[in-house]
């Protein structure tokens, strides 16, 4: 199997990390990785950035910069345990609305959980349904988030149209994803990390491997930084952006719906 990225063009349809799988087998081959680590996901994403995820993740609410009105309404994709979603009602003194949606039903229960505890079961829902099929009216959110959780997505076009839909006229788009560094020093010392480090860390502390060494190659297989944007911009998107961060390891597009 080859380690190449797979580019705007498509390829993670059938990209189960470095193994080709048939059409429709990516998603419950996914679930079942999620099913496993919802219970240790901050956990996993310490050891896939270094920690810096947290940060990372509050850049992108800084970006977003969600308004302190009432009525303001946010859709966050793929993030059941409520990390970005929590973030953003947090950032607006308490005025956002966040829908978290989620595939996985094991991610969600931590996310309710977690929001009741957090005293924020008001300001947030959460829904179990699928990103290449959202279950809302079109125009229903200001904005649609989703951090490192677009490349699980089989079918990315699809997600990023159903993100289209779904936008009120002058909806934001903010995707937070690991990408491809673009430091050689770097990179190196990134790959030899994620590839020899993280799923013995991940055997050593859970007991199976397999979902870490999953997550490390997804990441290789996930378009560049310039080939996503052109994925954002084809679903529709006006001034897409990307911001880099940490020479690359991870990247932070936004797109406009204008």
């Amino acid at each position: 199997m080859s380690e190449q990225r797979t580019t705007a063009v498509g390829g993670m349809e059938t990209s189960y990390g470095f193994r080709n799988v048939g059409a429709g087998d990516k998603q419950g081959l996914v679930n079942d990785v999620f099913h496993k680590v919802a219970n240790r996901y901050d956990m996993m994403n310490d050891l896939m950035s270094g920690g810096l995820h947290r940060i990372w993740k509050d850049a992108m609410v800084a970006w977003l910069n969600p308004p302190r009105r009432p009525g303001w309404k946010v859709l966050d994709v793929a993030g059941g345990t409520g990390d970005i979603a929590f973030r953003i009602v947090d950032a607006s003194h308490g005025n956002a609305h966040a829908t978290v949606l989620d595939i996985n039903g094991s991610m969600l229960g931590v996310g309710r959980e977690r929001a009741e505890k957090r005293g924020l079961a008001d300001k947030t829902d959460f829904v179990e349904a699928n990103a290449e099929e959202l279950p809302f009216a079109d125009e229903t959110f200001d904005a649609y988030t989703i951090a490192f959780g677009i490349r699980n997505v089989p079918r990315i076009d699809v997600a990023l149209s159903e993100a289209y839909r779904v936008l009120k006229p002058g909806g934001r788009l903010l995707v937070l994803e690991f990408s491809e560094v673009e430091m050689p020093l770097l990179d190196k010392v990134y790959e030899a990390w994620s590839f020899n480090a993280i799923p013995r860390i991940g055997q050593a502390v859970t007991g199976d491997g397999e979902p870490y060494a999953y997550l490390v190659e997804s990441i290789r297989k996930f378009p560049n930084q310039q080939n996503f944007a052109a994925m954002i911009t084809r679903a529709g998107f006006d001034r897409v952006t990307f911001r880099n961060y940490t020479g690359g390891i991870a990247a932070l597009h936004s797109g406009w719906k204008l």
